[in-house]
């Protein structure tokens, strides 16, 4: 009878306290769950942001995690690492650009169009900055225009972080959050203190509203709309799901419809339904089936 060995070399690392084959399986796992790519050089990211998890699920290590989250069942570990991979920081007013498009153009196009509903998605909101800086710009547009007729705005905004969405919802950031962006003007126009912190204050909170939504999913219950902000999340999905997002997300616009995506992202490559729009104030994108202003 051979004797076993139980002095097996562990498997080769990648770095971050977990093996080849454990990082295999994490990122196989992110990309059928969630859409995300992982490079061959995020495994400190994935330690840092996974580690927590061993105690609370009584795992001894991140190789452990790997296979049960890789498994059948564990809805409730797949949750929670999706959760931790996909919550990240984010910027109030980020790069200022696509806010004075929406400000000086998109905006006054729209008041001229007298809809009497305008309809924004903001995707991927993370903690909520996006979607909040977009409604006290919406603010600022009719204080500075009063007696403007443009119509009643709603924003939509979707993540797939349950925590994520948790925040966003009460709206509720410490003076770091706030230094991330907001200037004691903006501070003290559309928040107010509670209890130590900064709330959003209602009237700018009533625009919004939030959902869950994995980008790989329909996105047809979310309806139409007048203008997509879809910034910097596309840089993580494969070629294949960022033509497919953004080709649902042409769909998605109402006619003529703006696509606002981040500054280093661009639909060529991925999706031949856009044509891109400069301006003055800025660049969109618009489905190419859709007329000019």
């Amino acid at each position: 009878m051979l004797k076993r060995n139980d002095h097996r070399p562990p498997p080769p690392s990648t770095g971050g306290g977990i093996s080849a084959e454990g990082y295999r399986r994490l990122t196989h796992f992110l990309e059928k769950q969630c859409g995300i790519v992982l490079g061959d050089n995020k495994q400190y990211l994935v330690s840092s942001r996974l580690r927590r998890l061993l105690g609370e699920f009584g795992l001894p290590d991140l190789d452990a995690l790997a296979r049960q989250v890789d498994g059948p069942g564990q809805q409730d570990l797949k949750l929670r690492v999706v959760d931790a991979m996909t919550t990240n920081e984010t910027l109030w007013f980020r790069d200022g650009g696509p806010y004075r498009l929406l400000q000086e153009h998109i905006l006054p196009e729209l008041e001229k169009r007298r809809l009497p509903a305008i309809k924004i998605w903001s995707a991927a909101c993370s903690t909520g900055q996006e979607p909040y800086s977009i409604s006290m710009v919406v603010e600022e547009y009719k204080a500075r225009h009063p007696g403007s007729r443009l119509g009643d705005v709603r924003i939509t905004a979707t993540d797939i972080s349950p925590t994520a969405l948790a925040q966003a919802r009460a709206g509720v950031y410490d003076e770091a959050a706030l230094g991330r962006g907001v200037t004691p003007e903006i501070r003290d126009k559309y928040f107010q203190p509670q209890d130590g912190l900064w709330a959003v204050k209602p009237r700018i909170k009533a625009r919004v509203q939030f959902m869950a939504l994995n980008l790989k999913d329909s996105f047809a219950r979310l309806g139409k709309f007048q203008v997509i902000f879809c910034r910097n999340v596309l840089i993580y999905f494969s070629p294949q799901l960022k033509g497919d997002i953004l080709d649902r997300m042409a769909d998605a616009l109402a006619s003529p419809g703006y696509l606002v995506l981040g500054s280093s992202e661009t639909p060529n490559n991925y999706s031949d339904r856009y044509r891109m729009v400069r301006t003055r104030h800025g660049v969109f994108y618009r489905p190419k089936d859709h007329p000019d202003d």
